[in-house]
This record gives structure tokens, C-alpha cells and sequence, in this order.
């Protein structure tokens, strides 16, 4: 949950309603509504915002409760063998594998505009590395971007004392509906069905239907995953956002040059009109971009043998991608199963698919890296006994597995000096 813990802004609220929140187990014992209700906190179905500290009590005590054996190691490297995979750990020890498990997380694949990528990161940093705002008390900040991380974070900083202003190429922002409590009539329901995903009938398809998605012409999925379910806020940011925070809509930066210790910005709208401004400090909420060259733990060989699509591995129906025992998960799979990849709604679909992988053929070692990231390393042991893999947002379980331990993957070049983990692991 490291990246829920340390770099999600504090105060925020999840865009999910809480049945769409549980993080995944086969027997759904033990869910979201299930943790509020052991420890007295408020919840509901719909209507009722899961706050992140909420959220991250619950991701702990799920990891606490479903894989108490939980074992952190760091590994640095993977790399192809004669027999599968060699992974090399921090400490100079290695693991060999037959299959490797990437379950990958939004973080490794930041997004920050080429035209502000030149700044120093005194000036410009990305929203993913702003889970304390109080250092920007009092500063004149400036957030880019139109979508829910943004929005949170404009009207989190303004609650903190910055003064903020958001800068959006979009001509309107978008937030999620508030809910008023009352049922909704049948003719919605069926026009409007609920969905993991909100409301909607190609929300209802996108959660509900990832393997049928996966059959249709890749073209087309490329194109669905990047024009569906785009920038928006939940609805419990619109009270702290809309009215407070100053909003500069239909605007792009242009240019960006630091000036007398600011930031200057040119911007240039829709009607080729420009202005300018000075601001102390910029963040990036323009979200992320898979990209596997950004993975720099597997190894050149690795990469180059991996088929992509747009930047993506182009995945099997069973999540395999083009190099033989090698898996993905998560964000990096939405080209092949649709955006439900892109939520934790989706970790219960991939989870059995990859499940189901794991038990065609036994195999003698197994391992997960989560390059969220986790690796998960078992080895044949007593068939009656059970083993998991962990997920970014969940735990598959395989009821003729093994002993198992697990591995943590983190890239030696961005550490925080010594051994203290980078600001985008994500450690449950």
C-alpha cells in the first residue's frame, strides 16, 4: 500500500464508492464494508466517500489478514535464463523462476509534459510526490491537468494554505454525480445499469466483460482504452474545489523557463490567444503513460523480446505477453482487457485468469514481481497446501500451491540514499 500510503495527497477521498473499493480474495471475506464494520467506521455501498486514510487501514489489515507470511525482499534485477528467469536481489543473492508475475503500478510511469521535463524538480514535480502539502504552505502554486489527481490536489492545497490556480487544456471540468440518497427509478437502472466503473452501459461492459474485450480488433482496443472513462473528479472534491481554487480552463503550456527563482509559463488557448505567468512552484497532474522502457529492472534482452502495443505488452488471454512464462497485470495489461485494468475493480478478473495459468502446467518455482512491485517466490512443496500471489490491488490464491515468500523489486536510481525505498514502491 506504499503507494497509497506515501504518495497519494493526505485528505483526499477515493473516486470509487465502496463496493467498487474492496481489494480482491476468492471468497470476498474479507471486503471493504466487512473492515468499517469490524472498526466502527461509517460505509456505504454508494454515497458514503472512502476516505484514503479509510482505505490504506484496510489495505494493511487485508495484507495482515490474507498473507500474514508477507516477506520483503529488494530486487534490482530480471533478466532471462535457460529455464525461465533469474532475478538478482539488492542484498547480491539470486532467484531463479520459471514464471514471472508483473503486476504493475500507475507510479513507474509518471507523465510529465516534454515542455516542463527540462526543470529542476525544485520547480516542477509530478502529483505522485505530494502526500505531505504542508511544505507548500503559503506558496503560490500552479497544477496542471483537468483530472481527478489534479483536481484533488488543487482543492487539497488550497485547503493547506497555498494559494492555487489549475491550468487545463480541457474548456470544462468533470465530476462525478453526487448522489442524493433516493433510489434511482427502474428505467435508469436499466439504461443507466451500475457498474465497478460507474454508471453507464459501456462502464457495465468495460467492468464486466474484460475477455470479451480482449477478442475484438486490437485497433480498436487501443483506441476505447485511450478515449473512455477520461479526466474526472469524484464528487466529494467539487465542495473543495469549485469557488476556491482559480481555474485557467482551455489553456496549454506552451513554454517554461525559470525566471528570478519562478517559473514563468506561457500558455496559449483554443482562440490562439496567449498570457503569461509567474508562479513558485509547478505540479504535473497529467497522469501516466505505460511505457516498458521505463522498466529498468528487466534487462535489455528482456525488453526488446516483448511485443507492444503503443507501449504496452501485447498480452495473451491468459496475460501472458510474447516472452514464454512472462506475465503482466495492472495498467500495463488495459490494451489487452479494456480500462478495468486501470481500476482495483479489475484485479479480481486478472487474478483468476492468472490463477487458472499458474495451474495448467505445475511448474517448480514460481514468482510475482509487483513493479508496483512485489515478487512472489514459491517452490513445489506439499500439494494440499495453499499459496498466494499478490497483486497491486488484491491476492490471487492457488489452493494446490506452496511455501512461498516474498520479493520486492525496487530501481537502485532512484533511491532516497541507502536502502530507504523510492517515493514510487508500493510496499503492502
Amino acid at each position: 500500500m506504499e503507494s497509497w500510503i506515501e504518495h497519494m495527497p493526505k485528505g483526499m477521498m477515493l473516486k470509487s464508492d465502496g463496493f467498487a473499493s474492496n481489494l480482491y480474495d476468492p471468497e470476498s471475506v474479507y471486503t471493504l464494508k466487512r473492515f468499517c464494520a469490524d472498526h466502527g467506521i461509517r460505509y456505504g455501498d454508494t454515497g458514503v466517500p472512502v476516505s484514503l486514510d479509510t482505505f490504506t487501514s484496510y489495505g494493511l489489515a487485508f495484507r495482515d489478514r490474507m498473507v500474514p507470511e508477507l516477506e520483503d525482499k529488494l530486487v534490482v534485477a530480471l533478466d532471462r535464463a535457460p529455464e525461465g528467469f533469474v532475478l538478482r536481489l539488492d542484498s547480491g543473492e539470486t532467484v531463479r523462476a520459471r514464471r514471472v508475475v508483473l503486476a504493475i503500478g500507475i507510479t513507474h510511469f509518471k507523465y510529465t509534459p516534454e515542455n516542463l521535463a527540462h526543470l529542476p524538480e525544485k520547480f516542477v514535480t509530478h502529483s505522485f510526490q505530494h502526500h505531505h502539502l504542508e511544505p507548500l504552505r503559503g506558496r503560490d502554486v500552479t497544477v496542471l491537468g483537468g483530472g481527478a489527481s489534479a483536481i484533488d490536489l488543487a482543492g487539497l492545497l488550497q485547503q493547506a494554505g497555498s494559494k492555487v490556480r489549475l491550468v487545463a487544456r480541457a474548456s470544462s471540468l468533470k465530476f462525478h454525480t453526487t448522489p442524493d440518497g433516493k433510489p434511482r427509478p427502474l428505467w435508469q437502472q436499466i439504461r443507466h445499469p451500475q457498474s465497478g466503473l460507474g454508471p453507464g452501459l459501456r462502464s457495465r461492459f468495460f467492468a464486466n466483460a474484460p475477455m470479451i474485450f480482449h477478442y475484438l480488433p486490437e485497433r480498436w482496443r487501443v483506441k476505447v482504452v485511450r478515449t473512455s472513462l477520461g479526466p474526472s473528479a469524484g464528487w466529494p472534491s467539487k465542495a473543495k474545489f469549485v469557488g476556491k481554487v482559480e481555474q485557467l480552463l482551455g489553456y496549454s503550456v506552451q513554454r517554461a523557463e525559470i525566471q528570478e527563482g519562478k517559473v514563468r509559463l506561457s500558455l496559449r488557448s483554443a482562440d490562439g490567444s496567449e498570457r503569461e505567468l509567474l508562479t513558485d512552484h509547478v505540479i504535473a497532474g497529467t497522469g501516466y503513460k505505460v511505457d516498458l522502457t521505463r522498466l529498468k529492472f528487466l534487462s535489455g534482452d528482456l525488453r526488446s523480446r516483448i511485443r507492444l502495443v503503443q507501449g504496452s505488452p501485447a498480452l495473451s488471454s491468459s496475460f501472458e505477453c510474447s516472452v514464454p512464462g512472462l506475465y503482466f497485470a495492472g495498467v500495463a495489461a488495459a490494451n489487452s482487457f479494456g480500462p478495468v485494468m486501470r481500476f482495483a475493480f479489475g484485479a479480481g478478473f486478472a487474478a483468476e485468469r492468472l490463477t487458472k495459468a499458474m495451474a495448467k502446467s505445475p511448474v517448480r518455482d514460481r514468482i510475482s514481481v509487483s513493479a508496483s512491485t512485489m515478487v512472489e517466490m514459491t517452490k513445489e512443496g506439499d500439494p494440499t497446501s495453499s499459496s498466494s500471489i499478490e497483486t497491486e490491488t488484491g491476492i490471487m490464491k492457488r489452493e494446490n500451491g506452496c511455501d512461498s515468500c516474498w520479493l520486492r523489486w525496487r530501481p537502485h536510481d532512484s533511491c532516497r540514499g541507502g536502502s530507504h525505498l523510492p517515493d514510487h514502491c508500493l510496499r503492502i
